[in-house]
Protein backbone atom coordinates (compact mmCIF):
# COMPACT_ATOMS: atom_id res chain seq x y z
CA UNK A 1 0.00 0.00 0.00
CA UNK A 2 1.05 3.68 -0.40
CA UNK A 3 2.98 4.79 2.90
CA UNK A 4 1.36 7.87 3.10
CA UNK A 5 -2.32 6.10 3.01
CA UNK A 6 -0.60 4.03 5.98
CA UNK A 7 0.54 6.58 8.02
CA UNK A 8 -2.30 8.66 7.96
CA UNK A 9 -4.56 5.65 8.65
CA UNK A 10 -1.66 5.25 11.95
CA UNK A 11 -2.49 8.95 12.89
CA UNK A 12 -6.09 8.58 12.72
CA UNK A 13 -6.34 5.47 14.85
CA UNK A 14 -3.65 6.11 17.08
CA UNK A 15 -5.19 9.71 17.56
CA UNK A 16 -1.45 10.69 17.61
CA UNK A 17 -3.01 14.12 18.06
CA UNK A 18 -4.87 14.00 21.09
CA UNK A 19 -1.88 13.29 23.57
CA UNK A 20 0.91 16.08 25.16
CA UNK A 21 3.94 14.30 24.73
CA UNK A 22 7.41 15.24 24.10
CA UNK A 23 7.82 12.03 21.32
CA UNK A 24 7.58 13.26 17.90
CA UNK A 25 5.41 11.03 17.30
CA UNK A 26 3.96 9.97 13.32
CA UNK A 27 6.37 9.35 10.89
CA UNK A 28 9.59 10.66 11.86
CA UNK A 29 11.67 9.53 8.99
CA UNK A 30 10.33 9.22 5.35
CA UNK A 31 11.86 5.91 3.35
CA UNK A 32 9.82 4.73 -0.08
CA UNK A 33 6.68 5.43 -1.53
CA UNK A 34 4.65 1.66 -1.46
CA UNK A 35 5.33 -0.49 1.17
CA UNK A 36 5.19 -4.14 1.68
CA UNK A 37 6.14 -5.46 4.57
CA UNK A 38 6.89 -4.00 7.98
CA UNK A 39 8.26 -4.29 11.11
CA UNK A 40 7.73 -3.39 14.87
CA UNK A 41 9.98 -2.89 17.58
CA UNK A 42 10.03 -1.23 20.84
CA UNK A 43 13.63 0.80 20.44
CA UNK A 44 14.19 2.80 17.66
CA UNK A 45 18.08 2.42 17.59
CA UNK A 46 20.93 1.37 15.58
CA UNK A 47 20.23 -2.18 16.51
CA UNK A 48 16.44 -2.34 15.53
CA UNK A 49 17.55 -0.17 12.63
CA UNK A 50 20.02 -2.70 11.26
CA UNK A 51 17.50 -5.41 11.92
CA UNK A 52 14.94 -3.54 9.67
CA UNK A 53 18.22 -3.64 6.71
CA UNK A 54 18.36 -7.50 7.03
CA UNK A 55 15.22 -8.38 7.02
CA UNK A 56 13.92 -6.19 4.13
CA UNK A 57 10.72 -4.34 5.41
CA UNK A 58 9.53 -1.15 4.44
CA UNK A 59 8.73 0.46 7.09
CA UNK A 60 9.49 0.27 11.20
CA UNK A 61 6.63 1.12 13.80
CA UNK A 62 8.55 1.69 17.03
CA UNK A 63 7.33 2.95 20.49
CA UNK A 64 10.63 4.71 21.78
CA UNK A 65 11.91 7.28 18.37
CA UNK A 66 14.29 8.88 17.71
CA UNK A 67 13.34 12.57 18.77
CA UNK A 68 12.40 13.84 22.14
CA UNK A 69 11.46 17.41 21.85
CA UNK A 70 14.72 18.94 21.14
CA UNK A 71 16.51 19.32 17.65
CA UNK A 72 19.22 16.43 17.46
CA UNK A 73 22.56 17.55 15.61
CA UNK A 74 22.96 14.69 12.92
CA UNK A 75 26.36 13.79 13.24
CA UNK A 76 27.95 10.90 14.72
CA UNK A 77 25.85 7.68 15.64
CA UNK A 78 22.36 9.88 15.37
CA UNK A 79 23.92 10.43 11.52
CA UNK A 80 23.92 6.42 11.37
CA UNK A 81 20.94 5.74 12.68
CA UNK A 82 18.91 8.43 9.59
CA UNK A 83 21.50 7.23 7.28
CA UNK A 84 20.58 3.02 7.57
CA UNK A 85 17.19 4.16 7.22
CA UNK A 86 17.86 6.30 4.05
CA UNK A 87 20.16 4.16 2.57
CA UNK A 88 17.59 1.25 2.43
CA UNK A 89 14.64 3.15 2.35
CA UNK A 90 12.78 2.84 5.43
CA UNK A 91 10.43 4.59 7.18
CA UNK A 92 10.55 4.99 10.78
CA UNK A 93 7.11 5.62 12.60
CA UNK A 94 6.61 6.32 16.44
CA UNK A 95 3.76 5.82 18.63
CA UNK A 96 4.67 6.59 22.27
CA UNK A 97 2.09 7.61 24.99
CA UNK A 98 -0.58 7.20 22.35
CA UNK A 99 0.07 3.34 22.06
CA UNK A 100 0.02 3.16 25.85
CA UNK A 101 -3.13 4.65 26.18
CA UNK A 102 -4.81 2.89 23.22
CA UNK A 103 -7.92 0.92 24.45
CA UNK A 104 -7.30 -1.96 21.96
CA UNK A 105 -3.90 -2.12 21.23
CA UNK A 106 -2.24 -0.48 23.85
CA UNK A 107 0.14 -1.84 26.11
CA UNK A 108 -2.14 -0.95 29.10
CA UNK A 109 -5.43 -2.65 27.59
CA UNK A 110 -3.49 -5.67 26.01
CA UNK A 111 -1.85 -6.41 28.98
CA UNK A 112 -4.59 -5.94 31.21
CA UNK A 113 -6.72 -8.61 29.18
CA UNK A 114 -3.68 -11.00 29.24
CA UNK A 115 -3.70 -11.15 32.48
CA UNK A 116 -7.76 -12.17 32.50
CA UNK A 117 -8.74 -8.48 34.14
CA UNK A 118 -11.82 -7.68 33.36
CA UNK A 119 -14.47 -4.40 33.56
CA UNK A 120 -11.47 -2.41 31.84
CA UNK A 121 -11.74 1.02 32.61
CA UNK A 122 -9.05 4.34 32.06
CA UNK A 123 -6.63 4.96 34.81
CA UNK A 124 -2.70 6.45 35.73
CA UNK A 125 -3.25 10.35 35.01
CA UNK A 126 -0.18 11.52 33.37
CA UNK A 127 -0.80 15.50 32.25
CA UNK A 128 -3.83 15.08 32.77
CA UNK A 129 -4.93 12.35 30.84
CA UNK A 130 -5.18 8.62 31.57
CA UNK A 131 -2.88 6.69 29.82
CA UNK A 132 -3.23 3.28 31.81
CA UNK A 133 -6.24 1.08 32.54
CA UNK A 134 -7.79 -0.60 35.92
CA UNK A 135 -9.88 -3.49 36.07
CA UNK A 136 -10.87 -6.15 38.54
CA UNK A 137 -9.69 -10.52 38.36
CA UNK A 138 -12.98 -12.30 38.33
CA UNK A 139 -12.10 -14.42 40.65
CA UNK A 140 -10.07 -13.42 44.04
CA UNK A 141 -6.06 -14.00 42.91
CA UNK A 142 -2.78 -14.61 45.12
CA UNK A 143 -0.48 -11.97 44.23
CA UNK A 144 2.70 -14.32 43.64
CA UNK A 145 0.38 -15.75 40.93
CA UNK A 146 -0.62 -12.65 38.96
CA UNK A 147 3.58 -12.22 39.23
CA UNK A 148 4.05 -15.52 37.76
CA UNK A 149 1.54 -14.63 34.66
CA UNK A 150 3.39 -11.61 33.87
CA UNK A 151 6.72 -13.77 34.17
CA UNK A 152 5.14 -16.29 31.60
CA UNK A 153 4.07 -12.95 29.39
CA UNK A 154 7.42 -11.40 28.98
CA UNK A 155 9.66 -14.24 29.62
CA UNK A 156 11.25 -12.15 32.57
CA UNK A 157 11.43 -12.65 36.26
CA UNK A 158 9.06 -9.70 37.82
CA UNK A 159 10.05 -7.50 40.94
CA UNK A 160 7.27 -7.61 43.63
CA UNK A 161 6.85 -5.49 46.89
CA UNK A 162 4.28 -6.91 48.50
CA UNK A 163 3.43 -3.99 51.23
CA UNK A 164 -0.42 -5.39 51.13
CA UNK A 165 -2.10 -8.52 51.29
CA UNK A 166 -1.79 -11.62 49.49
CA UNK A 167 -5.06 -12.11 47.96
CA UNK A 168 -5.72 -9.23 45.06
CA UNK A 169 -9.35 -8.45 43.11
CA UNK A 170 -8.38 -5.30 41.61
CA UNK A 171 -5.29 -3.91 39.77
CA UNK A 172 -4.26 -0.82 37.61
CA UNK A 173 -1.54 -0.81 34.96
CA UNK A 174 0.79 2.09 33.52
CA UNK A 175 3.55 0.61 31.42
CA UNK A 176 7.20 1.64 31.39
CA UNK A 177 8.49 4.19 33.84
CA UNK A 178 5.23 5.08 36.31
CA UNK A 179 6.43 4.06 39.39
CA UNK A 180 4.77 6.89 41.29
CA UNK A 181 1.39 6.20 40.04
CA UNK A 182 1.07 3.57 42.69
CA UNK A 183 -0.09 6.48 44.79
CA UNK A 184 -2.49 6.90 42.54
CA UNK A 185 -3.44 2.93 42.56
CA UNK A 186 -3.42 3.47 46.70
CA UNK A 187 -5.67 6.10 46.59
CA UNK A 188 -8.47 4.27 43.99
CA UNK A 189 -8.28 1.49 46.40
CA UNK A 190 -6.91 -1.30 43.87
CA UNK A 191 -4.75 -4.17 45.25
CA UNK A 192 -2.25 -4.56 43.32
CA UNK A 193 -0.45 -1.87 40.51
CA UNK A 194 1.92 -2.83 37.95
CA UNK A 195 4.33 -0.94 35.72
CA UNK A 196 7.52 -1.44 34.50
CA UNK A 197 10.76 -0.01 36.17
CA UNK A 198 11.06 0.93 39.94
CA UNK A 199 12.54 3.98 41.93
CA UNK A 200 14.40 4.22 44.81
CA UNK A 201 12.83 7.29 45.97
CA UNK A 202 9.10 5.27 45.86
CA UNK A 203 10.14 1.89 47.53
CA UNK A 204 8.84 2.46 51.04
CA UNK A 205 5.53 4.13 49.55
CA UNK A 206 4.70 0.66 48.93
CA UNK A 207 5.21 -1.00 52.58
CA UNK A 208 3.84 2.39 54.01
CA UNK A 209 0.84 2.57 51.81
CA UNK A 210 0.24 -1.13 52.40
CA UNK A 211 0.36 -1.21 48.49
CA UNK A 212 1.39 -4.24 46.46
CA UNK A 213 3.19 -3.30 43.76
CA UNK A 214 4.58 -5.63 40.65
CA UNK A 215 7.42 -4.42 38.11
CA UNK A 216 7.50 -6.49 35.22
CA UNK A 217 10.25 -4.14 33.44
CA UNK A 218 10.09 -1.03 31.32
CA UNK A 219 10.77 -2.62 28.27
CA UNK A 220 8.66 -6.11 28.66
CA UNK A 221 5.75 -4.35 30.00
CA UNK A 222 5.86 -2.13 26.18
CA UNK A 223 6.33 -4.92 24.01
CA UNK A 224 2.43 -5.86 24.11
CA UNK A 225 1.41 -2.33 21.84
CA UNK A 226 3.76 -2.99 19.20
CA UNK A 227 2.98 -6.66 18.58
CA UNK A 228 -1.08 -6.03 18.97
CA UNK A 229 -0.18 -2.85 16.47
CA UNK A 230 0.84 -4.77 13.94
CA UNK A 231 -1.38 -7.69 14.17
CA UNK A 232 -3.91 -5.49 13.31
CA UNK A 233 -2.44 -3.95 10.31
CA UNK A 234 -2.20 -7.45 9.02
CA UNK A 235 -6.18 -7.90 9.79
CA UNK A 236 -6.79 -4.59 8.24
CA UNK A 237 -4.67 -4.30 5.07
CA UNK A 238 -2.61 -7.81 4.81
CA UNK A 239 0.72 -6.37 5.69
CA UNK A 240 3.21 -9.42 6.82
CA UNK A 241 5.01 -8.10 10.18
CA UNK A 242 7.66 -9.19 12.26
CA UNK A 243 8.88 -8.30 16.05
CA UNK A 244 12.54 -7.43 16.81
CA UNK A 245 13.08 -8.36 20.08
CA UNK A 246 16.13 -6.16 21.95
CA UNK A 247 15.81 -6.03 25.40
CA UNK A 248 16.96 -4.28 27.78
CA UNK A 249 17.06 -6.04 31.06
CA UNK A 250 15.60 -2.79 32.56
Amino acid sequence: MQRNDLVAWLDDFLKINDYPDISLNGLQVEGGDEVERIAVAVDGVQATFDDAVAAGVDMLIVHHGLFWGKPLAVRGHVKKRIKTLLDAGISLYAAHIPLDAHPEVGNNAVLARELGMVDLEPFGTWQGIKIGFKGRFPVGTRLHDVADRLGQLTGMQSLVHQGGGDLVNSGGIVSGAAAWTLVEADEEGLDVFITGEPKHEVFHEAFERRMNVIYAGHYDTETFGVKALAARLQDEFGLEWTFFDRPTGL
